[in-house]
């Protein structure tokens, strides 16, 4: 870039999710001076140095230099998916310092992300987060540095549901209603007219054979919630259990945080909550009504490099100025 030590931007905010990636270089002032973006981060798949390859190519995208040719930013704020538990989240910063970009780097779980982005303006480090896109998670944090947070790395660590667990909850009752193992539904015809075949047994099928994109999965998510509002019962159950998965998470969060007698934000975001289904948003605000009565539910619909971008700004302590003009940016 031919920057000068003394005139290094300050951040470089960085969000990286399953399905994209998300980088923006940020003036002192707030002011974003570039963006760019990438393919997935999934170091579990790919390994560290791969999937670190991934966030350089989001670098590239947005002009900047990539390859360890000098600091491109005073501090890197990385959020990050699969970064799940903290021995992840060191070999992610010790990966992401190598290349060096950033003359410190942090690196957080992208959930944190979330839930900085949806904090009211001016308002401390001081709510919970549930994101639920591809998969599910939630974190909770306070202004004396506790948190609360989930493995969230699948069934095993007890999770239930996101885009991807939703489609393939939406299969299973709708191949059992086909053959007749489980009861009717709507599923078990709209699911394969989705991905244009007649019948689930055709669907399986193609499925199995490898012949249905994995990527195309993603697109059946959006029919069990077009079934729901259309008052099917068995898709209506697993929006409903949905719900109660998020509302689940959150209480148990804000217990552990001693925050559930408390008025305190629980922001919501990811995909399948961003969507706005009315069955799951009123599930949801019903369920915390109940079990966390002042607890003020927000749904963040902006980028989650807003939230990388507002931690950065944190811990260089930005003035709150900068923190505004950043989020008038991102909208």
């Amino acid at each position: 870039m031919g920057v000068t030590r003394a005139a290094l931007p300050p951040v470089l905010a960085i969000d990286a999710g399953n399905s994209k990636t998300d980088v923006a270089l940020i003036g002192p002032d707030g002011s974003v001076l570039a963006t760019g973006q990438a393919g997935g981060f999934q170091p579990p798949r790919t390994g560290v140095a791969a999937a670190v390859d991934v966030l350089a190519e989001a670098l590239a995208s947005a002009g900047l230099p990539a390859g360890g040719s000098g600091p491109v930013a005073a501090h890197v704020s990385a959020c990050l998916a699969n970064a799940d538990f903290p021995v992840e989240e060191r070999r992610l910063a010790d990966e992401i310092g190598r290349r060096g970009w950033g003359r410190a780097t942090a690196v957080h779980n992208d959930t944190f992300a979330l839930l900085r982005a949806g904090l009211p303006p001016g308002a401390g480090p001081r709510g919970v987060a549930v994101v639920c896109g591809a998969g599910i998670n939630c974190v909770g944090m306070t202004p004396d540095g506790r948190t609360a947070r989930f493995p969230a790395v699948g069934r095993i660590s007890g999770d239930w549901g996101g885009g991807g667990g939703l489609a393939e909850e939406a299969l299973w009752f709708a191949a059992r209603a086909e053959d007749g193992r489980g009861a009717p539904t709507e599923l078990a015809r709209a699911l394969p007219a989705r991905l244009g075949h007649a019948s689930m047994a055709s669907l399986i099928e193609a499925m199995h054979l490898g012949d249905v994109p994995a990527g195309r999965r993603h697109e059946l998510t959006p029919v069990l919630f077009e079934v729901a509002a259309a008052g099917d019962p068995v898709a209506l159950s697993l929006v409903h259990r949905q719900a109660d998965e998020v509302v689940a998470m959150a209480v148990v969060a804000l217990g552990r945080l001693g925050l559930l007698d408390e008025e305190v934000p629980v922001v919501l975001g990811g995909g399948v909550l961003a969507a706005r289904h009315p069955e799951l948003d009123a599930r949801i605000a019903a369920g915390l009504a109940e079990r966390a009565p002042r607890a003020r539910i927000t749904v963040v619909a902006a980028p989650p490099v807003l939230g990388a971008g507002l931690l950065g700004l944190d811990a260089l302590g930005a003035p709150a100025e900068a923190h505004g003009k950043l989020r008038a940016h991102f909208g």
